[in-house]
């Protein structure tokens, strides 16, 4: 029997929220949101990373990104501290996503790399782990994203990628299809963490944006803002290009919460 908190009489799932917030989406790289009842701030953690939450009239709403490995069939397990009352556990149901399998053809190298490229790729890897699992205790109120760029929205996220006859780890972003040259917006106001030249992300941009919330742009011609930069909604972060591992010109556009890739889909503006 899958475990449930006592005080689930208090937890709302919100169903109807404005633009500027996600969608409950309770499945595997999705957003489960969640409001809380209470005096005071809670604090909200899963697998031991701070959670975002956000102030919503008397009400505290938790964010939290789904792990796309996360089994279906398991709920999702949240600790909640508020105030002086003891952590207590919370228990969430999570549904099947139906992801789709997207097989590609590119270089050799991007499947078969040798020693000296493995070396680099894990060297970046840390590089990008500890940037996309960020977290900046800010106050944030609309997380409402603008598309970064124009163009059309591929449904690729969270799909079993074949590259050349050999399977990957699942895509954790959006492919926009936008020419070469396309200027790349900042969709919110935040600081520039990466900016530099990746193995399979080429050309690569990361913004944190607060509280775990975390934007990633990856194969630009070239890059318009430096790390540590702060940059304001709108702002040139670069433009779109075909660097790293691609099969041509596209921006690559994932969104993080808690450190675990969620649906871009969910964040975006229709």
């Amino acid at each position: 029997m899958r475990r449930r908190s006592s005080w689930l009489t208090s937890l709302l799932i919100v169903t109807g929220l404005a633009a500027a917030e996600p969608p409950h989406s309770p499945w595997p790289g999705g957003i489960a949101v969640i409001a809380l009842e209470g005096a005071g701030r809670p604090e909200v953690s899963i697998d031991g990373r701070p959670v975002m939450v956000l102030a919503r009239g008397d009400q505290w709403q938790a964010v939290v990104g789904i792990p796309l490995d996360h089994p279906a069939d398991e709920p999702l397990l949240l600790n909640v501290s508020q105030g002086s009352e003891a952590a207590r556990s919370l228990s969430i149901d999570l549904r099947e996503a139906d992801y789709r399998v997207q097989r590609l053809t590119v270089d050799r190298k991007y499947v078969e790399p040798d020693q000296e490229s493995l070396a680099r790729i894990l060297a970046e890897r840390e590089v990008l782990d500890a940037a996309l699992e960020n977290f900046r205790d800010v106050d944030l109120n609309d997380i409402g994203l603008a598309s970064p760029t124009p163009g059309t929205r591929s449904a690729s996220f969270g799909s079993r990628r074949i590259f050349n006859d050999q399977p990957r780890s699942p895509h954790k972003g959006m492919d926009i299809a936008a020419g070469a040259g396309t200027p790349v917006q900042a969709p919110l106001p935040g600081t520039v963490t990466v900016a530099g030249d990746f193995y399979f992300n080429g050309n690569t941009v990361i913004v944190d944006h607060g509280q775990g919330l975390i934007s990633l742009y990856c194969h630009l011609s070239v890059i318009d803002v430096y790390e540590d930069q702060a940059v304001d909604a709108g702002a040139l972060l670069g433009k779109v290009g075909a660097t790293g591992r691609v099969t041509g010109a596209h921006l690559h556009f994932a969104t993080y919460l808690n450190g675990t890739a969620v649906d871009p889909a969910l964040l975006l503006a229709p």
